[in-house]
């Protein structure tokens, strides 16, 4: 018997700051393997902004804690600047869970 592998994208769009930010959580069957995070028409986005919007930390003084402690990896090397700049093809984990930045 082979498993079926389902991948599905669920999109969840949020407010924050007065803005809309889009985020795409990739599934395959029930297990969420990767998000992504829609720039659209901005050229960056702050890695702590980042933590927050995605409900990563519950606050930014917490996103930063966790910035400048080590914890939060930018394209797989560690990352302590609190206000890094991602953009298109920056790759975001922390504490397990990673998404991948578009436009």
């Amino acid at each position: 018997m082979v498993a079926k592998i389902i991948r599905h994208k669920a999109t969840t769009t949020k407010i924050f700051l007065r803005e809309e930010f889009r985020i795409y959580r990739i599934f395959e069957g029930t297990n969420l393997i990767n998000m992504e995070f829609d720039l659209e028409l901005r050229a960056f986005i702050e890695l702590n902004k980042l933590l927050k919007i995605l409900g990563w930390v519950e606050s930014g003084g917490q996103a930063n804690m966790f910035i400048t402690e080590g914890d939060v990896y930018v394209n797989d090397e560690q990352e302590f600047r609190k206000r890094r700049k991602l953009k298109k093809g920056d790759v975001v984990s922390f504490n397990g869970q990673r998404v991948t930045i578009f436009s």
